[in-house]
């Protein structure tokens, strides 16, 4: 009898060892490692038999366009590329009770109107996807239930000739392969699971959602392969506090990244909202010091969102810098690129920086306005409030150009906003061509000598 294969694989990045360890040398994690058995390998020298000869074909030969299926609901839509592609598999991951089976759960009811859709539960019972249902005023749409777990059965169920059109897997942590010893939600199961399932998905035609759980730092748990493995995945992000929620796709096969769909939950679901913009600003008050609109780009969409920021004394040795929705770094940044360059000290105040409303800004274009509502907060004047910034700040003191600035204008004149603080553009437009007055800043100090000029608290002087 063969002696079985074991090895060692950290549950955190999927490594694996010959040994076990107390800490993981790829992720650093400790004790994450976990013994596993492996698959019996061939012998040394030896090569796998039988296997087929592949057929090569050229890249110029025809090929059908690949239709979408269309859910119905606008902004999933949007992130998926325009709809569903037959055969894809679509990871949606998010924090614990953030709205991912409430979402997927709508998606089947739309979808179970034009086809053959199932969603199967590893998480909770047939009940209690019932309730879900009728809460959503959705229990009535043709969608097939099941409550399962074995990833043997859910293909024995699936691979027929009367394929389904749409299956739910929630969630892929909870599926488990049984010619493995190891525990549902290791990395061998999901990484198993997920083969498993999106192999018969690509041969039968079928779309796959997977459900995937999140770890603490936010990223979806299992292996890191289960992203490359699928062919979108989806972020489904939001605050507790706050009333909507975002659907980012951060991969996708057949459409744009970075794409994004607001939703607002209510006490019927998850409905879309058509103009993020104007439910980021609805509540903006500009009057008040501190806040500053910028116009940015979620994917190919233009979003306005109001950027606040205050600024008090510390009574502390060391200041606090706390920063909500924006990136930590780049607020050093430019805390060191105004008391370097502009002569505009913060060393003895605490800097709370805030984007409302719960969206997270990762593009540098938002430097410009951050730094605006920094020195609207420092010299107690507000931002005009029909005026919008955006631009990236480099460290010498310059603003730098960014992209797809005339979409960000026009969303800013169809708001009602008259001027723009943006970077100087080396392509000039006509006078009456730009659809707001467009006040270009060369250089940090300009802003701060437009928003505050010498009367800026804390400014060195010469």
């Amino acid at each position: 009898m063969a002696k079985p294969h074991t090895r060692y694989v950290c549950q955190s990045c999927g490594a694996s060892s010959p040994k076990w360890a107390g800490r993981c040398e790829s992720c650093g994690a400790w004790n994450s490692i976990v013994e596993e058995a492996a698959e019996a390998l061939a012998p040394k020298g030896q090569s796998a038999k039988g296997g087929r000869k592949i057929d090569f074909v050229e890249l110029s030969g025809p090929s059908d366009e690949l239709p979408r299926a269309v859910t119905g609901i606008a902004e999933f839509d949007r992130v998926c590329g325009g709809g569903l592609i037959p055969g894809s598999a679509i990871l949606i991951g998010g924090d614990p009770g953030i709205g991912k089976s409430t979402l997927l759960l709508q998606v089947a009811a739309r979808l179970a109107a034009k086809g053959s859709t199932i969603y199967i539960s590893g998480e909770e019972s047939i009940d209690q996807v019932r309730l879900r249902a009728k809460r959503l005023k959705v229990d009535q749409a043709k969608v097939a239930l099941a409550a399962a777990t074995s990833v043997r059965d859910v293909l024995a169920s699936l691979d027929s000739t009367d394929r389904p059109d749409v299956v739910v897997i929630d969630s892929i942590q909870t599926m488990y392969v049984d010619t493995l010893d190891s525990a549902p939600g290791t990395v061998a199961q999901v990484r198993a699971s997920a083969q498993e399932l999106i192999r018969l998905a690509k041969r039968r035609g079928f779309v796959v959602f997977l459900v995937g759980h999140v770890t603490k730092e936010g990223v979806i748990a299992g292996p890191r392969v289960l992203e490359h493995m699928v062919d979108t995945v989806l972020y489904f992000e939001g605050e507790r506090g706050h009333h909507f929620r975002i659907l980012r796709a951060v991969k996708n096969r057949f459409g744009p990244t970075d794409e994004i769909g607001v939703f607002e939950m209510t006490d019927r679901g998850l409905a879309e909202v058509s103009n993020p913009s104007a439910l980021f600003l609805a509540e903006r008050r500009g009057d008040v010091s501190g806040a500053a609109v910028f116009a940015g780009m979620e994917g190919t969409r233009p979003v306005l969102v109001e950027v606040q920021a205050l600024i008090a004394p510390s009574p502390f040795s060391t200041p606090r810098r706390a920063v909500v929705g924006w990136d930590t770094g780049r607020l050093a940044m430019i805390t060191a690129v105004l008391d370097a360059r502009c002569g505009v000290s913060l060393a003895g105040a605490d800097v709370f920086l805030n984007v409302a409303g719960g969206l997270k800004v990762i593009e540098p274009a938002a430097d410009l306005a951050c730094a605006a509502a920094l020195i609207s907060s420092l010299t107690q004047t507000p931002v005009p409030a029909d005026t919008v910034v955006f631009g990236e700040i480099g460290l010498a003191g310059e603003v730098r150009q960014v992209g797809q600035s005339d979409a960000r204008l026009k969303e800013a004149a169809k708001l009602g906003f008259s001027k723009a603080f943006l970077p100087r553009r080396r392509r000039k437009q006509a006078s009456g061509d730009a659809p707001l007055e467009l006040i270009e800043i060369d250089r940090l100090a300009e802003l701060v000598t437009r928003l505050g000029g010498d009367s800026t608290p804390h400014r060195k002087r010469a």
